[in-house]
């Protein structure tokens, strides 16, 4: 949101920073050409007030000019047009020079011969011999037409006064248009960019952080009843009104599976008891029957009725064992499965490569008995187990290779189902892989199967540990 609204925020900015640019130079550019007809409006005056001056009074003339303090211009009479290196043309350049001839050819006749051009004070010659400004005494024309360290460029008119009688005017533009150039956005307008940008960015920071706090808490509430943890108080409903929705709905729902299972405790813990009793009576009464033949088929549908029951039984206790969420060191879990089957020369039935970085949050009883059911699994069709640990930021994660004859394709979902066996000949309850999904599913991870190439089936288990 930060990196989207800042995206925003910038370009608003830059669109209106444009906009008031664009306005900013058409003002200056009109503010431009009306100095520039000022200053033609002067020059066509002098033009005029010289050719009405007597030959003889016109050095008089220029030496005051001369030595008037102040002025940016520099005014001689030469007897031809002094050529120069003139600059290119630019917007500015053009429009200033197109408005100064027009109003010398509107005051002084479309005849008289005109030259308007803008020269670098570097290549600026002033008299016939075609000095430069170094090659004059400072007094003359340096202070006038030099304004170190910009030195702009100088503007050269030269009106043809008569024959063999130039009049030559050097002038700089009067400010803020003395340099001609398009000057960029000021540095006032970028600071306050700047600062509104960041004032903005905090104040929407700051209503980010306080909306996304109810949602962390939503989420850590969450996580703990997906563990099991026991919740005494209802989650503080805070934030936006969507926010405060979704948190009574979310305590809502909390309460509805905490009631539920409680329920469904007490009704296995009922139907444990309803179940055994008459079980424990029938089986008294097959022992006072005198038919052996029958006695021996009534205690093997006994027998089968209460392996059903025990292993109903077991999978909902072993699915639902009341622990607190606590750091537990997996290193030691596993030292603890697999110590039994592991020999000092390294032939045991079972290798261990890799370690957990640190302790996992959740339930130690029960994370034990995942990884032990995983591990007796692969014993019991695979002869071998070899356990390989990856751990990183992000989750904890133990395969189980064993080097059995492996899970059809079609069955490796099929397994995880309560009671289900690849073989009728295989012992146990079929229970072990269930539980282990199920104990994985409640830290929020998983538990899945894979066929190893050559040979033997690679149970995995990951938990996340964000």
């Amino acid at each position: 949101m930060l990196l989207l609204t800042l995206l925003a925020v910038l370009l608003a900015q830059t669109l209106s920073s444009m906009i008031w640019l664009a306005q900013l130079r058409e003002t200056q550019l009109e503010g431009l050409v009306t100095s520039a007809r000022s200053l033609a409006h002067s020059m066509s005056a002098s033009a005029s007030y010289f050719r009405s001056l007597p030959l003889a009074y016109r050095p008089l003339v220029l030496d005051q000019l001369r030595s008037m303090g102040g002025t940016r211009f520099v005014v001689s009479l030469n007897d031809k047009p002094l050529g120069m290196r003139v600059l290119g043309p630019t917007l500015r350049r053009t429009a200033v020079i197109d408005a100064v001839t027009g109003v010398l050819r509107e005051r002084l006749g479309s005849q008289v011969e005109i030259s308007v051009q803008f020269v670098s004070p570097q290549d600026l010659r002033i008299f016939n011999s075609g000095l430069s400004l170094d090659e004059l005494p400072r007094s003359w024309a340096h202070y006038a037409l030099t304004l170190e360290p910009v030195n702009p460029p100088v503007m050269v008119t030269q009106i043809r006064l008569g024959e063999g009688e130039w009049l030559y005017i050097a002038s700089l533009l009067p400010e803020p248009y003395t340099t001609l150039e398009e000057e960029g956005l000021p540095a006032q307008q970028l600071w306050f960019i700047g600062l509104t940008s960041a004032f903005l960015l905090l104040f929407i920071g700051l209503l980010v952080h306080w909306q996304s706090r109810p949602l962390k808490r939503l989420a850590r509430a969450a996580r703990e009843m997906s563990l099991g943890a026991e919740v005494d108080q209802p989650m503080v409903e805070g934030g936006g009104s969507e926010v405060v929705e979704v948190s009574r709905a979310f305590n809502a729902m909390r309460e509805r599976i905490s009631r539920y299972l409680t329920e469904r405790s007490q009704l296995f813990s009922a139907i444990s008891h309803d179940l055994r009793t008459p079980i424990t009576r029938l089986r008294l009464r097959v022992e006072l029957l005198e038919d052996e033949p029958l006695e021996a088929k009534f205690s093997r549908d006994l027998d089968e009725l209460e392996l059903l029951v025990k292993g109903a039984l077991q999978c909902v206790k072993d699915t639902d064992i009341h622990e607190n969420i606590e750091p537990v060191d997996l290193n030691q879990v596993l030292d603890c499965l697999v110590e039994p089957y592991m020999a000092p020369d390294g032939s045991g039935r079972v290798t261990l490569a890799g370690e957990a970085r640190r302790p996992y949050p959740g339930k130690p009883l029960a994370l034990k008995r995942c990884m032990g059911n995983l591990i007796d699994n692969a014993l019991k069709y695979g002869q071998r187990a070899h356990l390989l640990v990856e751990d990183t930021a992000r989750e904890f994660v133990l395969h189980v290779d064993d080097e059995g004859p492996g899970v059809p394709l079609q069955r490796l979902e099929k397994v995880f189902e309560p009671h289900f066996r690849l073989s009728t000949n295989q012992q146990g309850y079929g229970l072990g892989l269930g539980i282990a999904r199920n104990i994985a599913h409640s830290h929020g991870g998983e538990v899945s199967l894979r066929n190893l190439p050559l040979g033997g089936l690679r149970v995995t288990l990951s938990l996340p540990r964000v």
